[in-house]
């Protein structure tokens, strides 16, 4: 099966799938291009169109076989899709402002600043981001098919060794709380990246306010 037939089908699908799904809007009501469910829809038509495609033993009516896998992927990742849209916005309702929740279309990452979560060179959570992480367990639970990872992030000031630690414990603690809310413990895993993944400059006392975190990442498994 040629390239072009395989476009030509999972665009199919999108279009297809496209009436029962609305685009992400600007605040003035404008259509900003497709929402996750549509993402999902073109890209589960294309992995369904390949494999259908690759798979036909006898490699009769191929085109028909890569249309209909096109229209299966498509549903599944519209589906995978819908569910990663709701998800994501049932926690920005649950969650304070100070917390950042970003669909990535394949998994949701919820970001908690330092600033929320603890003291100085502390690993103890406050109370104010213990309700922040209730919020965010109930909605784990809400949707059980997704592993967890809860990662630990410092800015550059200190030892190698010590922001490890700290980034580890800080990480821990968080998952500490998911689990003790009643999320599965096998869905979590704790994991600390000291500094080695900034997302500001270390240079200036606000970008390493922002590099100092803990981020939850849900990701879909199935």
């Amino acid at each position: 099966m040629n390239l072009r037939l395989t476009t030509t089908i999972a665009a199919s699908g999108l279009i297809a799938l496209g009436a029962c799904t609305d685009p992400s809007m600007n605040p003035n009501g404008t259509a900003t291009g497709m929402s996750r469910t549509q993402q999902g829809a073109l890209a589960g038509a294309a992995i369904g169109a390949v494999l259908a495609g690759t798979r036909d033993s006898d490699k009769n009516n191929q085109g028909r076989d890569a249309a209909r896998g096109a229209i299966l992927g498509a549903a599944a990742g519209a589906v995978a899709g819908n569910i990663l849209d709701r998800q994501a916005a049932a926690l920005k309702q649950s969650v304070s402002s100070n917390v950042q929740v970003v669909n990535h279309g394949s998994y949701l990452q919820v970001v908690l600043p330092e600033g929320i979560l603890f003291a100085t060179d502390s690993a103890a959570v406050s109370g104010p981001a213990q309700s922040d992480l209730y919020a965010v367990a109930r909605n784990l639970n809400q949707y059980p098919n997704s592993r967890i990872e809860v990662v630990g992030h410092t800015d550059s000031t200190g030892s190698a060794a010590y922001n490890q630690d700290l980034s580890q414990r800080r990480a821990g603690s968080v998952a500490g709380i998911l689990t003790a809310a009643g999320v599965n413990p096998g869905r979590v895993v704790a994991v600390g990246r000291a500094s080695s993944q900034p997302v500001a400059s270390n240079a200036t006392a606000q970008g390493r306010a922002q590099n100092r975190r803990v981020e939850i990442l849900i990701r879909p498994t199935n």
